[in-house]
């Protein structure tokens, strides 16, 4: 049976209140959007499209017939406003070169404990620590789903996954990588070791060189900000992992290093490319 075409909703006026979920994209990046996320460009709508998480999508007339095979995965109903670029720029406050936003509902976030009971037999994951930079959240996730982590664990003090950088940094990688937020107060390594996680914590000072380290079946990769590193006591009672570099440097973005780690983890010993 064929498909019925999506409709596609016309809008002329900046000002029309079916778009204003759309209205003042930055302002809304930094007071939140009340259980809601924004995404934007072709590739991270083609990641969310099928996944039942967008509630409504505003673009760039232009595009409409080039993106209709991924607009044709949305949930029935999810309506698509079309608009001219000057309409789609005031709308949104700024120039929208990628001509797609897309308004989607945030995923409940699990409790750590549950989403690491749910990673049976051998597992990776990555914990991260002080993480507030958008573009490094976005390449760590982005790593994780190249190299099969299961799940992403986040301290209180870490940025949002679901920042719309952090989302197109991580080309849609945010919105299919599992993740949980430790609670205020919670013990990250009691609750990695109680699910059986071996915690490797990544440190220019680790006692362990990473291309020398045999994978554990169920290894946590631990990174902390850039800069101050990961705390005293959480490297205390942890693996601790280093990569050999020149000696006239000591240190790496940690997006750069999170992908290094996660490559090594996922194919140490494999003869799978």
């Amino acid at each position: 049976m064929n498909r019925r075409p999506r409709v596609l909703i016309p809008v002329d006026d900046p000002a029309d209140p079916r778009v204003e979920p759309f209205l003042r994209v930055r302002e809304r990046d930094l007071t939140g959007r009340d259980g809601r996320f924004m995404a934007e460009g072709e590739v991270v709508l083609a990641v969310a499209a099928g996944r039942g998480l967008i509630e409504a999508v505003l673009i760039d007339r232009k595009r409409a017939e080039a993106l209709a095979p991924i607009l044709d995965r949305l949930a029935p109903g999810t309506p698509v406003h079309v608009a001219g670029q000057a309409v789609l720029d005031a709308i949104a406050g700024f120039h929208i070169h990628r001509g797609i936003l897309a308004i989607g509902r945030r995923p409940p976030e699990p409790q750590p404990e549950t989403l690491l009971r749910g990673l049976l037999g051998p597992s990776l994951v990555l914990v991260l620590f002080g993480i507030g930079n958008h573009d490094n959240m976005g390449g760590l996730f982005r790593n994780a789903a190249a190299f099969g982590a299961g799940a992403v664990l986040l301290a209180q003090d870490c940025c949002d996954p679901l920042y719309r950088k952090a989302i197109r940094v991580s080309v849609g990688a945010t919105l299919i990588t599992p993740f949980a937020r430790f609670a205020a107060g919670a013990d990250p390594i009691a609750i990695l070791e109680a699910a059986g996680f071996e915690p490797l914590a990544l440190s220019p000072a680790g006692r362990e060189r990473l291309i020398d380290l045999k994978p554990p079946e169920r290894a946590a990769v631990l990174l902390g900000s850039e800069g101050p590193g990961l705390d005293e006591a959480v490297l205390a009672r942890s693996r601790t992992v280093r990569i050999p570099m020149s000696p006239a440097w000591d240190s790496l973005n940690v997006a750069v290093t999170g992908g290094i780690v996660l490559h090594h983890l996922a194919f140490a010993g494999s003869q799978t490319p």
